[in-house]
């Protein structure tokens, strides 16, 4: 199907649309979280919590089952950062990654999550600003996160 801006449903699942938000005017830092498995999207949103750093503001997390949709969110602006799942299909985390870092203008910070820990050089070369590693950490995904939001600008 074809979204069109504007319109109640959406293809990122909210039923408005979703307000470009900042640091700036205190309002909570939107985490975009693709993967087309929803168990992965639920276990990636779960593990950010609701605060992934304790000097950090609250996040608000929204999450996109397609390419697409990804794209279009960025295009809207006031994403302070994106958690791109390596192992989506049929468009890969890492090539997406590669593909908004050279589209997006400003590209907020990319965060990969990669099958395996042998799988870094691909979120190297995918030119994301941090990657982790299946199985997930809580921990290890929410200080990743918490590291790329304090140098986000929006």
């Amino acid at each position: 199907r074809t979204w069109r801006r504007g319109t109640t449903r959406n293809p990122l699942r909210n039923p408005t649309r979703v307000p470009i938000v900042g640091t700036m005017t205190g309002a909570a830092p939107l985490v975009l979280v693709y993967s087309s498995n929803a168990r992965h999207r639920a276990e990636i949103t779960a593990a950010l919590g609701t605060r992934p750093a304790p000097d950090r503001p609250p996040i608000t997390v929204l999450e996109a089952a397609t390419a697409p949709a990804v794209i279009a969110r960025l295009d809207e602006g006031g994403v302070a950062l994106v958690v791109l799942d390596g192992e989506a299909a049929p468009a890969g985390g890492m090539g997406l990654a590669r593909q908004v870092r050279d589209e997006i203008e400003p590209c907020p910070p990319l965060l990969v999550i990669t099958a395996r820990r042998a799988d870094g050089w691909l979120a190297r070369w995918s030119q994301a600003d941090d990657w982790v590693s299946h199985p997930l950490d809580p921990f290890e995904l929410a200080g990743a996160a918490g590291r790329l939001l304090a140098t986000a600008t929006l």
